[in-house]
């Protein structure tokens, strides 16, 4: 019954082998990536973790173009989705990094030239080069277009200058897709409205070794894994490490996103369904008051609604990445599906606590570690919040 939802129409068959067998090779593999002690060093972890999926050709589904490594010419969101789902479920590193890959290199597939795709994206799929998105700054974070990082035109290339932060795989990164203010004004540019905000951002490619960027502060979350704060003094780039048109760079990173905010979905939807997974087992087997704790209906009602939640959730993210990959638009069903299944996660996984009582807060214990994982995801890529914006923005704009 686990994988049901795979005979849902919006599959194809070819993505039920996929995650099939990416599942089988998750047991065989990743026994070794739930770091549970304390000091772990997960920045190791995370390199062998893109390694091995490189190695083992999963990494082929988070980047487009078969001539550049890619599984098909363009990125297959119901597959992204699928290997996000799988890898969650059994290591949320093993997730993290095949995401990272995906979303650092993921507006090169969109929007590089034949050079820059040839250059890095072969790399990001055999797990050789690992990428990173550079787009959050202290000052904007969900109000993406107040970004101050500031880009120059110096001869014939740009001078980059500024600070970046939160930025995942930031230390073990080969490159950054990093976003910049390169219009009129610089990064004083007045503000006059969302839309003339995102005007003069740029985005770039930039390597990891440009003399003038620091890795100025690793930064420690609950849920172990790499970030840091970069700051950017002088950074020199040639004029071929511009991403996409001159200012478009509110566009590319939009649109990288609304590719990769499905995935986030999918990820939840993987925790969900371990901690389901772990509550049904333990409460099959746990002794209560001459019972187990199955046999009581309280118990039984809370892994229904369970059940539930994670059905209605991956109904909408499934429904999103079908839409996407039919060509249809969809920036108000990702942010449908974003916002369902993290927030349901974020339930589901302290409702399988809940029913483990002291064990579940026991470090190393599975659903203490789905805890902190789950948690940040209401906040990656688009807070819930920001989600509730996207859809009313676009109920609104509708035609009526």
């Amino acid at each position: 019954m686990e994988h049901d939802y795979l005979d849902w129409p919006f599959f194809d068959p070819h993505h039920a082998e996929l995650a099939r067998a990416l599942d089988c090779w998750a047991a065989a593999n990743l026994g070794d990536a739930r770091p549970g002690a304390e000091g772990a060093d997960v920045e190791a972890i995370c390199r062998a973790l893109v390694k091995r999926l490189g190695r083992d050709d999963w990494l082929r589904h988070a980047v487009a173009g078969v001539a550049f490594g890619g599984a098909g010419q363009a990125i297959d969101t119901r597959a992204l989705c699928l290997v996000r789902e799988t890898l969650a479920r059994h290591a949320a590193l093993a997730d993290f990094a095949f995401a990272m890959q995906g979303l650092g290199s993921g507006a090169i597939s969109l929007f590089g030239t034949d050079d820059q795709k040839r250059a890095w994206l072969p790399r990001v799929a055999r797990g050789q080069a690992i990428a990173a998105f550079a787009l959050s700054e202290p000052q904007a974070g969900s109000d993406v277009a107040a970004l101050s990082c500031a880009a120059r035109r110096d001869g014939d290339g740009w001078v980059l200058d500024g600070e970046k932060t939160w930025i995942s795989n930031g230390g073990i990164a080969d490159f950054y897709i990093l976003f910049a203010r390169s219009g009129e004004g610089g990064a004083r540019a007045p503000r006059r409205g969302a839309a003339k905000a995102s005007d003069g951002i740029s985005a770039f490619i930039l390597d990891a070794a440009t003399p003038g960027l620091q890795i100025a502060e690793r930064i420690h979350t609950m849920a172990p894994h790499p970030m840091a704060r970069l700051r950017l003094d002088g950074c020199r780039v040639s004029a071929h490490c511009l991403l996409g048109e001159e200012g478009q760079g509110f566009k590319v990173a939009m649109a990288t996103l609304d590719v990769f905010r499905t995935s986030v979905a999918a990820a939840a939807l993987g925790f969900a369904r371990r901690a389901l997974s772990e509550a049904l087992a333990h409460a099959a087997m746990r002794p209560m008051f001459g019972k187990t704790l199955a046999d009581f209906q309280l118990t039984q009602a809370r892994l229904a609604q369970m059940a539930l939640e994670i059905d209605a959730a991956a109904l909408l993210t499934y429904r999103a990445a079908w839409l996407r990959d039919a060509g249809g638009r969809v920036t108000q069903a990702a942010a449908m599906a974003k916002l369902a299944a993290t927030e349901s996660a974020q339930r589901v996984v302290d409702s399988a606590l809940q029913l483990f009582g002291a064990r579940g807060v026991q470090r190393g214990a599975v659903v203490e570690g789905l805890y902190r994982d789950v948690r940040a995801l209401r906040i990656h890529e688009g807070a819930s919040e920001v989600q509730l914006m996207i859809i009313a923005r676009e109920l609104l704009a509708a035609p009526a």
